[in-house]
């Protein structure tokens, strides 16, 4: 299973001593935030999860080698890359980035793939993808990918420039348990609740440790979805991010932007509509939630 996997040594070692590792990914560095915030947001992640104790392992393709655990320089020269020069990397991309040698940047669902062939069981982000707003055929690969691969998920919802209901319902479908660590509700990224209901609400990382180990000791097939609102400081009221958001998906509709392009246009848009407030937010959620998972690394290796 490793054999196509650079580990950086500190990570295999890690491994192999059965410490815990939290697996980070690298869209945010090329698809996410700005250069020089995408770098200082990510080296600020793998600082958080030092903190809690946990070994950090970003995850990208660098010349078609899948690499686990990306050295201070990569993610530095991944951060300065042209925007549009790095592939994003899904479940379909992986091979063809692979193949033709290039560099990548894996998505929830890529580093979901990538963490679980090394046989890392947790891993950080801010939010996951789901179901576009008025397109519901258009389904991100990070839900079919919860459906299918057993990594737990720290996050902040789903990013709420999608439409969170029908995103729940997919996840219900899949079969993936989403736990709310100190909330009744599913987080809406910008904003601490979006009032859409979850599955269990847990106080502390170890809670959520404890349901992520009996998901282990019954072999379930299946991702689980920890769910953790932005700090309170940083949150932004729901009426405010959800003007911005119908804005920038008017515009975006206008421009003809698709695909791929989607989700970058439109964080890059509410970032300008709310005077840079949806950023703060998004990058102080990266972070929390990556000390969030490596205490819940920790609490994992405790049982």
């Amino acid at each position: 299973m490793r054999v196509n996997l650079e580990i950086s040594t500190e990570v295999a070692a890690a491994l192999r001593e059965r410490r815990l590792v939290v697996a980070l990914e690298s869209t945010l560095i090329t698809h996410g935030l700005p250069h020089p915030a995408n770098v200082e947001t990510a080296l600020a992640m793998e600082a958080a999860v030092r903190a809690s104790g946990a070994v950090p392992a970003t995850i990208a393709v660098l010349g078609g080698k899948i690499t686990v655990g990306l050295t201070r320089g990569e993610i530095e020269r991944l951060g300065a890359r042209p925007a549009g020069s790095v592939r994003k990397c899904s479940r379909r991309d992986l091979p063809i980035a692979v193949a033709r040698g290039e560099d990548g940047a894996t998505t929830v669902a890529g580093t979901m793939i990538v963490a679980h062939m090394a046989g890392i069981r947790v891993f950080a982000t801010g939010g996951i993808g789901g179901v576009h707003r008025g397109a519901p055929f258009d389904v991100s690969a990070d839900l079919l990918e919860l459906g299918r691969t057993p990594v737990a998920v720290v996050c902040s919802g789903a990013k709420s420039i999608l439409d969170l209901p029908l995103t729940l319902e997919v996840l219900e479908t899949q079969g993936v348990p989403i736990i709310g660590l100190g909330t009744d509700t599913l987080p809406a990224f910008y904003s601490r609740t979006s009032g859409l209901p979850i599955d269990v609400r847990v106080e502390t990382p170890a809670e959520a440790a404890q349901i992520i180990a009996a998901a282990g000791r019954l072999q379930a097939q299946h991702g689980l979805l920890v769910t953790v609102p932005v700090p309170e400081a940083e949150a932004l009221a729901a009426g405010q991010v959800e003007a911005a958001i119908i804005q920038a998906t008017a515009e975006a509709a206008a421009q003809g932007v698709h695909g791929k392009r989607v989700t970058p246009f439109l964080l890059a848009r509410v970032a300008e509509l709310t005077s840079g407030d949806s950023r703060r937010a998004n990058v102080a959620l990266l972070v929390n939630n990556a000390r969030i998972a490596g205490l819940i690394a920790m609490a994992l290796s405790a049982l």
